[in-house]
């Protein structure tokens, strides 16, 4: 049993408190305007608005692909990880890489690429493969890290007793990933409901792609704020939906022991249809979009835009405002992060810490379109000199991935000395001196990775630049979106190759840096 600090029971200082409480003020304030927007329009009008066909249209599409995509994500990461983890599976290093890399192809990019391969491929049929392929490893990962830290004596127990492999896994092994199925269907979920531009890029109706509509067909803040809120209701309601699912059930071992992993299961004959099976899914999610944008980087004359468009320097310049935006909200969420992660870390029974992390947390349950609509609300009435500003644009990018910057921060501050803080101040040292000469630089590497994680996001966000950027602002994801919304499939692989590029590194970077030591750490305890 871990002994909570002394220092963990204390009150924490009022400063820390107000700073802690602006991430959580920051997510909460968007829904607060879409509500206020919904009262002034008036009961009447918003259940006339409401109560439309096409409200339930697009309630059965978004209905029907979030069950199809998240059945599939989850057969499809649950399958690849136990063969990853738990089987005999050649080159499986190689396997797990190719099982994570699509998330650095962002969806709409890949919506981009099979689109542009047949015009037969929009529709549920085209959205659906896009989504399953996208965002696989969002199910893997979570699963892959639980089946790891799973104790095997079980199993050798189940083998022991004459359960047949199969047998094992089914009533073994299964129900204790029943918790990261969930999480990793919950992503799954969230991911699709707030997607954008992949359904627009296939013409598939859904609730982002119809506020929208109603955005740039004159801003009809009533029926934008009528979509807006069955959309959050949605969002927040499979969130609620995943905590009443995922029971309240054990599944640690008792005793600390010495980890040690499973004996893979032999696949036998079955060995070459699983890589048959691998090698397709890692060529239909990451080798179809990547071809692709090969080969329209080959295309010219009237599949391409004119020349002066299509330059070097419009590229360059859109890959350094892209570069130059994910700098600025990578650092800019750190700075409005690190009140409420150091509260969350030192003051984890405080009365307010909960509260307060649960309603910065609620940026994964707000679409990004949700934030920018509010955002332009709120700066046309309040604050004019904001509206189309790269900060006002910057701080919708830190609403959208604050969770992404806590979870990193806050992990690295659980695992730095508290031993050292309690020195300082035993010494006279106040806490923000505390926290600039110690917290701080020990804590360094856990935040260089969410920023790494906050930068990665930003990089690939098309629904909010789309909507706040300023007039000239480029980035590669709205070049991309511009150039396939009229069918210049040949202008955009540029933007798309130095996206998918872009992405790559940073996710290879992350993993290099800050992965392999959270592997080795986790090795040498």
């Amino acid at each position: 049993m871990t002994k909570i600090p002394p220092q963990a029971t204390r009150r924490p200082p009022v400063g820390l408190v107000l700073l802690g409480a602006v991430p959580a003020a920051l997510v909460i304030l968007p829904i607060a305007i879409t509500v206020a927007d919904a009262v002034t329009a008036g009961a009447a009008r918003m259940l006339a608005l409401v109560w439309r066909p096409l409200v339930g249209d697009l309630l059965i599409n978004t209905v029907t692909l979030t069950l199809a995509a998240a059945i599939c994500c989850v057969g499809l990461g649950t399958a690849s990880a136990l063969l990853v983890e738990r089987t005999d599976l050649p080159a499986r290093s190689v396997w797990a890489v190719l099982a994570t890399a699509p998330l650095a192809v962002p969806a709409f990019v890949a919506s981009y690429a099979w689109v542009s391969i047949s015009p037969a491929l929009e529709g549920f049929g085209g959205a659906l493969v896009v989504t399953v392929f996208a965002y696989t490893p969002l199910v893997y990962l979570p699963v892959a890290a639980a089946l790891r830290g799973l104790d095997p004596a079980l199993e050798d127990a189940a083998r022991a007793l004459g359960d047949t492999p199969w047998r094992c896994v089914r009533r073994v092994v299964l129900p204790q990933l029943r918790p990261a199925m969930l999480g990793g269907a919950l992503l799954v979920t969230l991911n699709i409901m707030v997607e954008f531009g992949a359904f627009a890029l296939m013409r598939f109706r859904t609730f982002t792609t119809e506020i929208y509509a109603a955005y740039r067909s004159g801003f009809d803040g009533a029926e934008a704020a009528a979509l807006a809120i069955i959309l959050l209701l949605f969002c927040l309601g499979c969130i609620a939906a995943e905590a009443l699912l995922r029971r309240p059930v054990h599944y640690a071992r008792i005793g600390r022991g010495t980890q040690r992993r499973g004996v893979p299961y032999a696949l036998g004959v079955w060995r070459l249809p699983a890589v048959l099976g691998f090698a397709a899914l890692a060529g239909l999610s990451l080798g179809v979009p990547i071809l692709t944008v090969l080969y329209w980087l080959t295309r010219h004359g009237a599949d391409a835009i004119t020349p002066a468009e299509a330059s070097p320097l419009a590229l360059l310049t859109a890959a350094i405002s892209t570069i130059e935006l994910g700098l600025g909200a990578a650092g800019l969420t750190l700075i409005l992060a690190l009140p409420l992660a150091v509260l969350s870390a030192r003051w984890q029974r405080f009365s307010l810490t909960m509260p307060l992390e649960r309603g910065a947390w609620l940026a994964q349950g707000v679409p990004g379109i949700v934030i920018a609509l509010a955002l332009i609300t709120a700066t046309i009435a309040a604050v004019p000199a904001l509206y189309q500003s790269t900060l006002l644009l910057l701080l919708a990018y830190a609403m959208l991935f604050m969770p992404f910057a806590l979870v990193a921060m806050r992990a690295a501050l659980l695992q730095s000395d508290r031993r050292l803080e309690e020195a300082a101040k035993s010494l006279g040292a106040g806490w923000r001196r505390v926290l600039w000469r110690i917290t701080l630089p020990l804590a360094a590497p856990g935040f260089g990775a969410a920023a790494a994680l906050v930068f990665m996001a930003v990089t690939t966000e098309l629904t909010a630049t789309l909507l706040l950027a300023p007039i000239g602002t480029e980035t590669l994801a709205t070049r991309i979106w511009g150039d396939t919304s009229t069918l210049a499939f040949a202008a955009a692989a540029p933007y798309a190759a130095v996206l998918i590029t872009l992405s790559m590194a940073a996710s290879w970077l992350l993993a290099r840096r800050f992965g392999m030591a959270a592997l080795h750490a986790q090795a040498g305890g």
